[in-house]
């Protein structure tokens, strides 16, 4: 049976390539997305034939009520989201509007409209656990604080540890490590998972939450400063300049290659689990800054990256998935390394003409 799959921020380097894939296996596709210009500067990406694509603001009842008159999705993908980690502590309202009231103002509109789709799928962040869990020397597990202004102007990278000792970070699980927003992009993205499991418990509609790592490849945006180090970094690259790293260049992250996150949405939109399931999304190879600077300058033929000190509010020092569950309730296996990832990102870079792009 044909389904109709409602996609906001369809625009998205995400969501464009989502919508291809499930049209392609026979699904009616509606794409929702405001376009704006910080992220979208060229407006719709291509689109395969027969998907519909709608300008639109998550955030305005009259849109909402507008679309599902005509379109009643068996199956609702939530995207839409502003993302600036470092963005977010200038801009909160913003942030908070888009996401937390676009979240609200969406499931009014269903109910206004009397629908309940079959299955909601949202893309969570990884940013929603903050600094994570951590390891002592002897082995004991401990929820990390934030890292405050004081202590990164100190240089002191690591979150404490209880006993003094030196701690390693602990990969993300959804089972086990509780969620501790340390910037306020991650506090709406975790109000979007609370509001949508409330919403969907009470109407009997079934929630894949993922919990994305930091996901890159072609097409994500090259003239943004606020999203995609990983695009960041090849632009700089790209330009022939040294790669700075801030703090001492260890901060640890999952690169994720968009296409592993693709199949694993749809493969959530395909589930057929009751209630809300929240998995994690990574590469299951988590590497530095540093690391990942070194692997595409090497690629770019560029400087050598340089380590500078420098520091973000709101960044965490760890950030890396336990893909277990997701490869248990989703099949998940991510196919893409790094290395492999990052030839696929400069390739495509280099057809692109975007200008010249400054880190934040």
């Amino acid at each position: 049976m044909t389904r109709t799959v409602l996609i906001t921020g369809g625009a998205g380097f995400i969501g464009s390539r989502l919508a291809a894939d499930l049209a392609g296996a026979g699904d009616d596709v509606v794409l929702l997305d405001s376009l704006h210009p910080q992220v979208h500067a060229s407006g719709w990406p291509a689109l395969p034939a027969g998907i519909t694509a709608i300008p639109f603001d998550v955030t305005v009842p009259t849109m909402w009520d507008a679309v599902l008159r005509s379109v009643h999705p068996d199956v609702v993908v939530h995207l839409a989201a502003e993302t600036g980690t470092g963005q977010s502590l200038t801009e909160a309202s913003r942030h908070t509007r888009v996401n937390v009231v676009g979240t609200s103002e969406l499931l009014d509109g269903l109910h206004r409209a009397g629908v309940i789709p079959e299955r909601f799928v949202l893309a969570s962040s990884r940013a929603v656990y903050g600094e994570g869990d951590w390891a002592t020397a002897s082995g004991e597990r401990f929820a990390a604080d934030a890292r405050d202004v004081h202590q990164l102007e100190r240089a002191q990278w690591d979150p404490a540890s209880p006993d003094g000792s030196v701690a390693t970070p602990l990969a993300h699980a959804a089972a086990t490590t509780h969620p501790r927003p340390s910037n306020v992009y991650a506090a709406t993205k975790l109000a979007q998972e609370h509001v949508l499991h409330a919403w969907a418990s009470a109407h009997g509609a079934p929630l894949s939450v993922l919990r994305l790592q930091n996901v890159y490849g072609p097409g994500q945006s090259l003239t943004n400063p606020y999203t995609g180090i990983v695009s960041l970094f090849g632009r700089l690259a790209r330009d022939h300049r040294s790669i700075p790293v801030y703090e001492d260049g260890s901060i640890t992250r999952d690169f994720v290659f968009v296409d592993d996150v693709v199949r694993a949405l749809a493969a959530a939109t395909r589930s057929d689990r009751a209630g809300t399931t929240t998995v994690d999304i990574g590469s299951g190879a988590p590497m530095t800054l540093l690391d990942l600077a070194g692997v595409i300058a090497e690629q770019a033929g560029a400087p050598a990256p340089q380590v500078t000190g420098q520091y973000r509010l709101g960044d965490v020092r760890a950030a890396f998935a336990d893909v277990t569950a997701a490869g248990a309730l989703l099949g998940y296996e991510p196919r893409f390394d790094p290395s492999r990832g990052v030839a696929l990102l400069l390739d495509w870079m280099a057809t692109q003409d975007a200008p010249t792009l400054r880190a934040a």
